[in-house]
């Protein structure tokens, strides 16, 4: 009877390993076969497809390598990130050019224009005061004092009288 129970422990114990066995190989060849690229048409996938053909996407390069491209690539991230901000600043200081300038032409035109009204303005007065009749500018002498004809008559001081005339 002992015996008998030894089978079947060593029968389950059999069954187990083979079992263990089994399902480590099923995950080997299902790890290999994720670890392949499918090319299906245009695209790639982990899985196969119809049509499909494998791809192999194992890196040759040694560890060497790998670190300088890696190194390579971070040089080039940032130089492309200092350039960035320089094309930025660049932009920013062209904004404000442009900015100043688009000031400075809408104050000449401003400018511009007052002047032009003002000229206008005093061309208008002139046209204005060049139909108001003028005024007499002439002078007639009449011979006798050297007196012009539109001149009044001067009319005499009175003299204040003096203490020591008053006597």
């Amino acid at each position: 009877m002992k015996a008998r129970r030894r089978e079947k422990r060593v029968g389950k114990f059999g069954l187990a390993v083979f079992l263990i066995a089994a399902c480590a190989y099923s995950n080997g060849v299902a790890a290999q076969d994720s670890a392949k690229t499918w090319r299906c048409g245009s695209t790639y996938s982990d899985r196969p497809c119809e049509g499909g053909k494998t791809v192999k996407v194992d890196d040759p390069r040694s560890d060497a390598d790998r670190r300088a491209a890696e190194a390579g690539a971070r040089n080039n991230s940032k130089q492309a990130e200092q350039m960035e901000r320089s094309r930025l600043s660049q932009e920013k200081a062209a904004y404000d050019r442009d900015r100043q300038a688009a000031r400075e032409a809408r104050s000449a035109a401003m400018a511009e224009r007052r002047m032009a009204l003002a000229e206008q303005q005093a061309r208008e007065r002139a046209t204005k005061a060049a139909g108001d009749p003028r005024k007499s500018t002439m002078s007639f002498s009449s011979g006798a004092g050297g007196k012009s004809a539109g001149d009044a008559p001067a009319k005499k001081k009175k003299r204040k009288p003096r203490d020591s005339d008053a006597g």
